[in-house]
């Protein structure tokens, strides 16, 4: 058994570390090798189970995938096993007998595996709760805090309330004139991770001309 732990801490180790740098360079996506959705998909009978969890790993439908499935991953699979050799190897060294050994190792190697999947959840939901928040400014009136060059030249900042924050947003401008700090403006549309934005009495006039 001591051989065991000490393969699975030694080969799951060296993965977890090649892991980390990849994601480090930006090479450490884990899209090419999540096989959740497969299995979920064998276990579960059926596409639409596979694709029914929502983020957390819970069944969103009440039946079919399993949560258990929901968070099989090469990530998750790689520190399962580099925890189960480190906790078999701790409790082969304070003396337990085999049985418990094993049964230490294969709670730690699942916690680590749920460790991981949960803090991939929660890095996802802050990413999504990022680009809903950029969203939701559509249509929203704010301020120019950094003036903002006309006809799209140079970008410049608005300061506008969303969910309840003050927050602070790159912005440009379809409009041939410069928009000064103290402007206020609407948000018209997105232009990559900034906001595209017209003064207010433009848009009231656009509306007037298209009217009339």
């Amino acid at each position: 058994m001591a051989l065991f732990f000490l393969l699975c801490a030694v080969i799951g180790g060296t993965i977890l570390i090649c892991q980390f740098v990849l994601t480090l360079v930006g090479l450490g996506g884990d899209h090419s090798v999540d096989f959740s959705h497969d299995v979920a998909h064998d276990f579960g009978g059926g596409a639409g189970d596979a694709h029914g969890t929502d983020g957390s790993g819970h069944d969103a439908t009440g039946h079919g995938s399993s949560w258990l499935f929901a968070a099989i991953s090469l990530r998750t699979l790689v520190a399962a096993v580099t925890f189960f050799g480190l906790a078999g190897m701790a409790a082969r060294s304070a003396e337990q007998d085999v049985l418990i050994q094993l049964v230490l190792a294969a709670l730690a190697g699942i916690g680590a595996m749920y460790g991981v999947h949960w803090l991939i959840t929660a890095i996802g939901r802050l990413g999504n709760d990022g680009t809903l928040r950029v969203k939701g400014a559509l249509g929203q009136e704010g301020t120019v805090y950094v003036p903002i060059a006309g006809s799209r030249a140079q970008a410049g900042k608005i300061q506008l309330r969303l969910q309840n924050r003050l927050v602070e947003y790159e912005a440009i401008t379809s409009s041939p004139e410069r928009l000064a700090t103290g402007t206020k403006v609407r948000v018209v549309g997105l232009a990559g991770n900034m906001l595209e934005v017209e003064p207010i009495n433009q848009v009231a006039s656009s509306k007037l001309q298209v009217s009339s």
